[in-house]
């Protein structure tokens, strides 16, 4: 697939999750590989209702002086790609209710229909401290990835990082995600409501 193509789907997709308020003005990240050895992430700057050529950058596996305009997570997302070959596209993001969910559950199985469909339960991994997270985060969150042969990891009050070789797919889940996890919230809400 060629360079445009591939920024062109990350713009559409970063737009469309900006809007469902899983990006912030500059908090997230996502990425696509590019070739063997390199891939495309937004840069610190990126503003994500409006991603284009000026705030992607085409960073080399081998560290070098663009590595410095790149986003915080490039670490994190070069780590991925360089250990798990299915890795095409990678984002974090933080989406509303599934961090919310997060802050107080250590699982979260969904009880709607799609969501127990498409996900099953899913573990809500504690980074303990976050003094420290991004010193770590690179090689714990390929580990988890790997060890647990998933491609979604869910990050008690920091978001979610997804990787697929399929760009609308890895949207897909994570829109099921935080659908299941706003109606999870909704049911404990209405259940405390009825027992008040």
């Amino acid at each position: 697939m060629n360079k445009n193509s591939l920024q062109e789907q990350l713009s559409s997709l970063a737009l469309s999750m900006f809007r469902k308020d899983f990006f912030g003005i500059y908090h997230g990240s996502l990425s696509a590989k590019t070739e063997s050895n390199r891939f495309i992430i937004n840069t610190k700057e990126a503003i994500f209702d409006a991603l284009n050529q000026h705030n992607l950058i085409e960073l080399y596996y081998k560290k070098d002086y663009r590595w410095n305009q790149a986003s915080i997570d490039a670490r994190i997302h070069h780590s991925i790609y360089s250990q798990i070959s299915e890795a095409k596209f990678i984002c974090f993001t933080m989406p509303p209710f599934t961090t919310a969910y997060s802050l107080e559950h250590n699982i979260i199985s969904p009880k709607d229909y799609f969501g127990s469909r498409e996900l099953g339960s899913i573990e809500i991994v504690d980074p303990k401290q976050f003094d420290d997270w991004y010193d770590r985060a690179d090689s714990e969150i390929a580990y988890y990835f790997q060890t647990k042969k998933t491609n979604i990891m869910v990050i008690r009050g920091y978001g979610v990082y997804a990787f697929n070789r399929d760009i609308h797919e890895m949207a897909k889940k994570l829109a099921i995600l935080e659908k299941s996890c706003r109606l999870l919230m909704l049911d404990t809400d209405a259940t405390d409501e009825f027992y008040d």
